[in-house]
């Protein structure tokens, strides 16, 4: 484990457990804390102020993935299941965690709608698996969408619906976490960041299980996530990075979708495919020159990839600040910019 996260105690009180729009707020009134990468100096503010800390013709970049409501409730005889999707294979196959009683891999798991699945195989790293559906594309995805629920970790109450698990310009389904990074952008925050004359483009990244419970997380170099990034976006960014304008991606999918294009090409182009990529304070930075992220238990990938941007020194005494300062943490937490 990470020296850094073997420092982190959260209290219970500041795991965020109600999305703010229930509370009877904007979602861009969150909490900001504009972190300085070169001198650890911290700004503290609304995160609707965002357009004062960027400048005209800096690159927005996004991922318009949108959440799948991928827990699903089966049966094995009289053993009750939960079914974790984590990623798409193919039309009909999927990496999952299964949760429940006990699980036997040689018999099938039930669910409503006369839907089967069967183990197959080994996921991409224990303890995923992978599970065969009878049904596939179209059939599946409505399936998915008729009985699933979002999945809720420990420090959630309540089953809170769909929509507070989706960014406002989401558009892409097939992530199984909400690409929490762009949570707190509103639409009159969009609109004030274009009136600004900051560009906003879109990446597709369909983000998998982030924590398989038990303290275990996803080792990066054998977690798989596909990508996107179309044309537009490239012919923007190069464009940016050509006049001396920043790219600030929004959220560590964003990262990982554009470093592994440039990891793989030496060069932005358009791309699709798979990444492994695992991203760390040794990772020299190709292309993002800054990123908007929540604030997040701090287990060693998620906070690997944040030294990238910044020393392990400054990004503690950051850390040390939000928790002092009550910042809330996880996906309907308060927000992080490193510039």
């Amino acid at each position: 484990m990470n020296e850094l996260a073997k420092t982190f105690d959260i209290p219970s009180h500041l795991n965020a457990s109600t999305p703010i729009e229930l509370q009877g707020f904007e979602r861009d009134e969150v909490k900001l804390m504009m972190l300085n990468r070169e001198t650890g100096k911290c700004d503290h503010t609304q995160f609707k102020q965002l357009p004062e800390f960027l400048n005209k013709g800096d690159v927005l970049v996004l991922n318009n993935s949108r959440t799948i409501p991928a827990s699903l409730k089966g049966k094995q005889g009289n053993r009750h299941l939960e079914v974790r999707l984590s990623r798409k294979i193919d039309d009909n196959c999927w990496d999952a965690l299964i949760l429940g009683d006990f699980y036997q891999a040689g018999e099938p798991i039930c669910f409503s709608e006369e839907v089967r699945a069967n183990m197959v195989g080994e996921g991409s790293e224990k303890p995923l698996v992978q599970l065969k559906f009878n049904r596939s594309v179209v059939e599946l995805f409505d399936f998915i969408y008729r009985n699933g629920e979002p999945i809720r970790y420990e420090y959630i109450d309540s089953p809170w619906p769909l929509d507070c698990y989706q960014t406002v310009y989401g558009s892409v389904p097939g992530s199984v976490e909400m690409t929490s990074a762009g949570r707190a952008f509103s639409w009159k925050l969009l609109q004030s960041l274009k009136q600004k004359g900051i560009e906003i483009v879109f990446i597709q990244l369909h983000a998998g299980l982030s924590y398989y419970g038990d303290d275990r997380w996803p080792t990066p170099k054998n977690h798989p996530e596909e990508y996107h990034v179309g044309s537009g976006t490239v012919d923007k960014i190069l464009k940016a990075k050509n006049s001396g304008k920043r790219v600030i991606a929004v959220g560590t999918t964003v990262v990982r979708a554009l470093e592994t294009i440039m990891t793989q090409y030496g060069q932005l182009k358009p791309s699709e495919g798979v990444t492994n990529l695992y991203i760390s304070g040794d990772t020299p930075l190709q292309l993002v020159d800054g990123l908007i992220t929540g604030l997040h238990e701090p287990e060693a990938s998620h906070l690997d990839l944040l030294k990238a941007f910044i020393s392990e020194k400054k990004l503690l005494n950051a850390y040390q600040t939000a928790l002092l300062k009550n910042y809330k943490w996880h996906e309907f937490g308060d927000m992080n910019v490193i510039l």
